[in-house]
């Protein structure tokens, strides 16, 4: 496999799409933590809630057990003040069901936001460059085994009309005579085409 070609203006491009798709890439994670850290902002309802919550159910547990203390009601009191520990653990289970779905959220939003974008770039921007390769990689295997009618073949499937009218001489006749020229002509337009040198 050839993953860029030779000193061209193709090569250029190439370098270009490949710095694209890194800043995509690199822009969609910022993206992405950027709203993570945003939506975990949230999150401080629910702290304040489970904290007030933590702090209630340790009053009410002091509270409850400097009533036992008390001569005759005390053990009424207690209980009376047991419920207020309770209502504590209620507050502390909401403020920590608050912060639970704010990270989740902030969790599946910040993947949302990099999963997308980088599923489009591999669909649309890795499959090119992958071929690319490949057949340049194979482009450049024939040359060096000099295979140049193959590739001259090559080049005369794939010539428009107007190239076929403007190509010196007959490409197709020449082909078939095994005209050196013709074969040399053909081969190094397929090669620089896959911005390989012939």
């Amino acid at each position: 496999m050839k993953w860029y070609a030779d000193p061209s203006p193709r090569l250029v491009l190439q370098v270009v799409a490949d710095l694209v798709a890194v800043a995509w890439t690199w822009l969609w994670i910022t993206v992405a933590t950027t709203a993570g850290d945003a939506v975990r902002t949230l999150r401080a309802p629910g702290d304040g809630l489970a904290g007030a919550g933590h702090d209630l159910t340790g009053t009410f547990t002091d509270a409850a057990d400097k009533a036992r203390g008390v001569p005759l009601v005390g053990g009424r009191l207690a209980e009376a003040l047991e419920r207020g520990r309770s209502a504590g653990g209620t507050l502390t289970d909401a403020g920590d069901a608050v912060t639970h779905a704010v990270e989740t959220t902030a969790l599946w939003l910040t993947v949302a936001l990099i999963a997308v974008p980088l599923l489009f770039l591999l669909i649309t921007w890795l499959p090119l460059r992958l071929r690319y390769a490949r057949r340049a990689g194979l482009v450049r295997r024939l040359r060096d085994q000099g295979r140049h009618d193959l590739l001259a073949l090559h080049a005369l499937n794939t010539l428009s009309l107007h190239d076929l009218a403007t190509f010196p001489g007959d490409p197709v006749e020449g082909w078939r005579r095994q005209d050196p020229e013709i074969i040399a002509a053909l081969a190094a337009r397929r090669l620089r085409s896959a911005g390989i040198r012939p």
